[in-house]
């Protein structure tokens, strides 16, 4: 893939992730179902676990970039089980995070595929110049914790120097907010919003929030 972001007329690069750097593996998806329904002994057929697994995702996300909040992983759990009539006052915290412990090793088992191809000759450039570099992402099944372990897996995070998910600040692109967040850790506090570049795939959440607030922005399409 070929890129014409302008990396010499900016002097930090913020990053999404999702079908920005990353798209999922393949299988990755059709096995967490097939997970979720065994881990939580779900009576309704596979198809339909998978379809109501993909409906709350879907909502999910689009609540968070409506609202610029953040719904909790286990509240995204608990409302597609309730969906699927699973009793969730029998559930405990404990429970939900003996799931996400599972889930987690079965997505760093189908790893993401890196969609990107010359990402890290482009973030040799970026650092070469002595430029900085951050991730941005919206989070909803897979937390930011980790993120950054496939991250680091990938030899990606070397070349990273903070990282905001909408999980660990409970804030959402295209909320303001978050793209203050990103202005905040910057370590030069007196670069111009202007030279900061946030690189995404979503128009709503990623263009028009990063203009919005004051950034430049560059929609990727693939």
């Amino acid at each position: 893939m070929k890129t014409d972001i302008d990396i010499h007329n900016h002097c930090h690069f913020s990053f999404d992730l999702w079908l920005t750097l990353i798209k999922s593996h393949p299988e990755f998806k059709a096995k967490r179902v097939e997970l979720f329904s065994s881990f939580f002994a779900i009576s309704k057929p596979i198809d339909e676990v998978a379809k109501t697994v993909k409906y709350y995702d879907d909502l999910c996300n689009s609540i968070n970039e409506v609202t610029g909040g953040n719904i909790d992983t286990f509240e995204i759990y608990l409302l597609i089980l309730g969906s699927l009539n699973v009793d969730i006052k029998l559930l405990h915290k404990e429970k939900l995070n003996e799931f996400y412990a599972q889930s987690e090793a079965l997505f760093l088992e189908y790893k993401p595929i890196v969609i990107f191809e010359n990402i890290r000759e482009l973030f040799d450039d970026i650092k070469n110049q002595g430029k900085t570099i951050n991730i941005l992402s919206n989070t909803g099944f897979i937390k930011g914790e980790t993120m950054r372990k496939f991250l680091i897996h990938e030899n990606l995070d070397q070349y990273i120097d903070f990282h905001i998910y909408s999980d660990e600040i409970n804030c959402s692109k295209p909320n303001p907010l978050i793209f203050q967040e990103v202005k905040n850790k910057i370590k030069n506090q007196d670069l111009p919003l202007h030279q900061i570049l946030h690189i995404g795939d979503n128009p709503f959440a990623d263009y028009q929030g990063a203009k919005s607030f004051g950034f430049s922005a560059h929609l990727l399409k693939y």
